[in-house]
């Protein structure tokens, strides 16, 4: 048996490609710390574009099954991962330095769960390893510090505004300035403030992933964001019935128009399962959400099902993948939270796609 050399290893690992992006794992840059002991034994790190990458276990053997048919006896693929983002891309940014990717969550209607779905992707996100933060910019209604069991902000450190952190994510809100019970009566330039003030004023850190979840429809809040940072993308969420989809597509034309690139469609409330006999119920109407995906060319992220245990579960400050982490809701917040990380690695790696910088 020939004794095996770098160049032949990274030669055979050509052939595997991320399954994401499309492009083989070395021109990725992908690999580090090649090592060959014995002239047969070869160890390695596949360093992932996130760690949310769904089939992480599958990339991984690929890598090592290449190895192997180069000729290796034996082949150790260890597993990293360094979030893919604007900071490796668009360089150093005056707002939000630390942060690589901002993902704005929005609908063109209240009512579809997007507070919730935003949290529980956030907590997914965090779940898999990368660093996260929630931003509630729902001025009039935020309902994050109840559903993250959150209530009062850290003492502030050299002028700034500490997010707290809770399973994981930082989060901040008009709920944790606001006394309980205190309506927020402002005009749109004061929304508008407050924004600003929650992207320059808070000390975010270092970030993988910031979801903003915006206030229903096209308003002040959601074109202050896009205004005023590179927005990484925008997933929007609805429910299948018509009322829902023919709205949320307002919100598609409004980031469109605005060049945020539109990362996907998540259906909320797809069905409901009845947990003594399995009978699945469409109470909300059936595909909606795939009906907007097919007619806009926008990605379907995939369904949530309408679950009691959501909301409980949110009441309580523990939101589903906190409480019931094996529940089918909780398996979906997962699956589409590795599907939308996917979808920022493929953006990322598109040279094709300039993504918006500030002005």
């Amino acid at each position: 048996m020939s004794t095996l050399t770098p160049d032949t290893i990274m030669t055979a690992l050509r052939s595997v490609k991320d399954p994401e992006i499309g492009r083989d794992v070395v021109s990725l840059n992908m690999i580090q710390d090649l090592k060959i002991e014995d002239g047969n034994r070869v160890s390695l790190t596949l360093v992932l574009t996130t760690p949310a990458c769904p089939i992480k276990g599958e990339f991984q053997e690929s890598v090592r099954q290449a190895i192997l048919q180069a000729g290796a006896v034996e082949a150790i693929v260890n597993l990293s991962a360094n979030t893919v983002g604007r900071l490796g891309i668009a360089g150093q940014q005056t707002i939000l330095p630390g942060v690589k990717n901002t993902l704005a969550i929005a609908s063109g209607k209240g009512g579809v769960g997007k507070s919730t779905v935003t949290v529980n992707l956030a907590i997914a996100l965090a779940g898999y390893g990368a660093k996260v933060g929630i931003m509630d910019a729902d001025v009039y209604g935020p309902t994050v510090p109840l559903m993250m069991n959150v209530h009062e902000l850290p003492p502030p450190v050299a002028g700034r505004i500490t997010p707290p952190v809770r399973y994981q994510c930082k989060v901040m809100s008009m709920g944790l300035i606001l006394p309980k019970g205190e309506a927020v009566v402002w005009r749109g330039p004061m929304v508008a403030k407050m924004v600003q003030q929650f992207l320059t004023a808070v000390d975010w850190g270092e970030l993988d992933y910031l979801l903003i979840d915006l206030p229903p429809g096209t308003g002040d809040a959601a074109l202050t964001i896009a205004q005023m940072i590179p927005l990484t993308g925008v997933v929007v969420v609805t429910t299948p019935q018509e009322a829902a989809t023919t709205i949320a597509t307002k919100a598609i034309s409004m980031f469109g128009k605005l060049n945020v690139p539109i990362l996907g469609i998540i259906e909320n409330m797809s069905f409901h399962q009845c947990s003594s006999c399995g009978h699945r119920e469409t109470i909300f109407g059936e595909g909606g959400g795939l009906r907007a995906s097919l007619d806009s060319g926008i990605a379907f992220l995939g369904q949530v099902p309408l679950d009691g245990a959501i909301r409980e579960s949110g009441d309580l400050g523990k939101p589903i993948l906190v409480l019931h982490p094996e529940a089918p809701a909780s398996q979906a917040f997962k699956e589409i939270a590795g599907k939308m990380a996917g979808r920022i690695s493929v953006l990322h790696a598109d040279a094709s796609l300039q993504l918006p910088v500030i002005s």
